[in-house]
């Protein structure tokens, strides 16, 4: 049996180019009903706010509360979060 010869495109695309980076975002602003501007308002108090405030008061898991404050206090608002620790437990903060 004779081998089957490989048969080779003659139909090639070009690279497509890359669209144009858009200009930089602009933090967005927590709508003032929703729980990211209750976090919010928890981190800019004076003592700031420990991850089992903000869990109760969100309602969401521990991990969720840590993934917010990394990804959309930090990341989307652009907001500057310090954390540090008070007798044993982390207080993370906002400046005002």
């Amino acid at each position: 049996m004779a081998k089957a010869t490989k048969k080779t495109s003659t139909n090639k695309s070009a690279a497509r180019p890359k669209p144009a980076q858009k200009a930089g975002k602009q933090p967005t602003k927590a709508h003032p009903d929703k729980k990211s501007a209750q976090v919010l308002q928890l981190l800019r108090r004076p003592q700031g706010a420990t991850i089992s405030e903000l869990s109760i008061a969100t309602t969401w898991q521990p991990h969720s509360v840590r993934g917010f404050l990394s990804g959309t206090v930090k990341k989307r608002y652009g907001l500057k979060l310090t954390g540090e620790v008070v007798d044993g437990t982390r207080h993370y903060r906002v400046p005002a």
